[in-house]
């Protein structure tokens, strides 16, 4: 688990070592919320899959060496031992600053350019709140991601699909 200290500090870590990063799952949901809501087991990051190895670099760094999951080229997720867990979702960039991940079966997920959005009174850049939407679509969803996405409806005006009215 990451403070909103702590992703700040994986943010501006990353920014220094100039890779694009930008905040999506239940981070992103309280970046574009503009607050802290709940208890994140991990931060999750959409990032350029030419700048992978740079991002892998930098999170070494930090001490995020262990591989929890390695479904590279789709997504990657490490830890630092101490709690600290990021999921990595690398993207090819596409021409409007958004990118195409290649999800497992050789289909692909767009992610628009990123939005801003705010953790710890910081501006970040975050996935937008239709696409927070779309990710959480095709599973059952729990009593956690209900609650997301009626703060992030709360918050943003978003359309939510039935299952989660």
């Amino acid at each position: 688990m990451l403070s909103e200290s702590e992703v700040l500090a994986v943010l501006r870590l990353l920014g220094d070592a100039g890779a694009t990063a930008w905040v999506d799952g239940g981070w992103g949901v309280d970046a574009l919320v503009g607050g802290t809501t709940r208890v994140h087991a991990d931060l999750d990051l959409v990032v350029l899959l030419d700048e992978l190895d740079v991002v892998r670099a930098a999170l070494a760094g930090a001490g995020f060496t262990e591989v929890l999951r390695d479904w590279l080229p789709a997504a990657l997720a490490v830890a630092d031992g101490s709690g600290g867990e990021i999921d990595l979702h690398p993207v090819t960039g596409s021409s409007d600053g958004g990118g195409w991940q290649l999800l497992p079966g050789g289909e692909r997920f767009l992610y628009p350019p990123p939005v801003s959005g705010t953790i710890g009174g910081h501006r970040v850049r975050c996935v937008d709140a239709a696409t927070q939407v779309r990710c959480h679509l095709g599973y059952e969803p729990t009593a956690k991601d209900r609650r997301d996405m009626l703060r992030l409806q709360a918050a943003t005006g978003v359309e939510l699909p039935e299952e989660y009215r």
